[in-house]
């Protein structure tokens, strides 16, 4: 197959910043038709549909969504892939029955969030950006506040995934006690304690969200969960806004349930947490950037070069997710 149209959907801003351009590069290198998204605004919707006339190939961005009535609407569209682990807003049923198949990309950002969660646990035990804050307004006097130290500290993980797995690899690193629930994972480290959620929840120092966002999960993190965990305790979550309760997170902080929360992500835009709970003065919140690494963008961007060269070829990309919902699609 030659001469295929490919669309990649990223805009300016996540061209330069997240798909990057060595694999544009290497798009272009091959014998296809690449068409681009020159513009400052995503491609979703009747947009989505436009850009994509002509083309086999489309490789969207996380706001370039799928739903039915775009992909029903995909003629010539024969392969759909998200350069992003997260599927939720792609109707692969839809997909499916219009005979397109659908990919994503592998996780090649487990160390880039897992050590952004270690930053964000540091960052609440220390004061860091709070005593930042105070000298950057000229402060030069500061109260003596004592912070805690990670070493000796106790972790509990919620999610034992790839990323879950590597927070708990740092954390070993750093001398903390870890435990861990996973009620799915395979446990085979022997300093790793596996829990009940009760006991990952009241104990630990810190307890960070890592899991899958899934219908099991999602708001997981409710009020009964805060107010099982310590008064003196902090909360991460690096993981998804939908496993947690925005409303049951913001009475826990403001009424003293829990003494802190560290966020990249939530129920605001693009996964963003909230500003209302950013404006917290016990919490540290960033914006859903703790993937946002050149290393672990690149990969997932290189995993789409990578689906194109296979469907050029006539082979099944990786990372397909309905290939057997459709018979010989190469040929539809």
């Amino acid at each position: 197959m030659t001469d295929m149209r490919v669309l990649l959907t990223h805009n300016h801003d996540l061209l330069k910043h997240f798909y990057g351009y060595r694999a544009v590069d290497a798009l272009k290198a091959l014998p296809i038709e690449l068409v681009m998204n020159d513009s400052n605004e995503p491609l979703s919707g009747d947009a989505l549909v436009k850009a994509a006339e002509g083309c086999e190939v489309v490789i969207s961005d996380r706001l370039a969504a799928g739903p039915r009535a775009v992909m029903e609407r995909l003629k010539d569209v024969k392969l759909f892939t998200r350069c992003a682990v997260d599927m939720r807003n792609i109707d692969v049923d839809a997909a499916s029955e219009a005979g397109i198949l659908v990919c994503n990309c592998s996780s090649g950002y487990a160390d880039a969030v897992a050590e952004h969660a270690l930053a964000l646990m540091l960052d609440l035990a220390r004061n860091i950006t709070r005593d930042a804050e105070r000298y950057h307004a000229g402060e030069a006097s500061h109260a003596m506040v004592f912070g805690r130290q990670l070493a000796g500290a106790h972790v509990g993980v919620i999610g034992y995934g790839s990323i879950g797995r590597r927070i708990v690899e740092l954390a070993l690193a750093f001398k903390m006690k870890v435990t861990v629930h996973d009620p799915y994972a395979r446990f085979d480290n022997g300093a790793v304690m596996p829990v009940g959620l009760d006991e990952v929840l009241s104990q630990p120092d810190f307890v960070v969200c890592a899991a899958y966002a899934t219908p099991e999960t999602e708001r997981m993190m409710n009020e009964g969960a805060f107010a099982k965990m310590r008064r003196d305790a902090f909360f991460i979550n690096i993981s998804r806004g939908i496993l947690v309760d925005e409303d049951a997170l913001e009475a826990a902080l403001t009424s003293g349930t829990i003494a802190g929360a560290g966020l990249d992500v939530g129920d605001g835009p693009d996964q963003q947490p909230s500003l209302r709970l950013a404006r917290l003065p016990n919490v540290i919140a960033t914006p859903h950037s703790a993937a946002l690494m050149i290393e672990p963008s690149e990969f997932q961007a290189m995993e789409t070069v990578e689906q194109v060269k296979a469907m050029l070829a006539g082979r099944l990309p990786i990372h397909a997710r309905n290939p057997h919902r459709i018979p010989n699609w190469l040929s539809r």
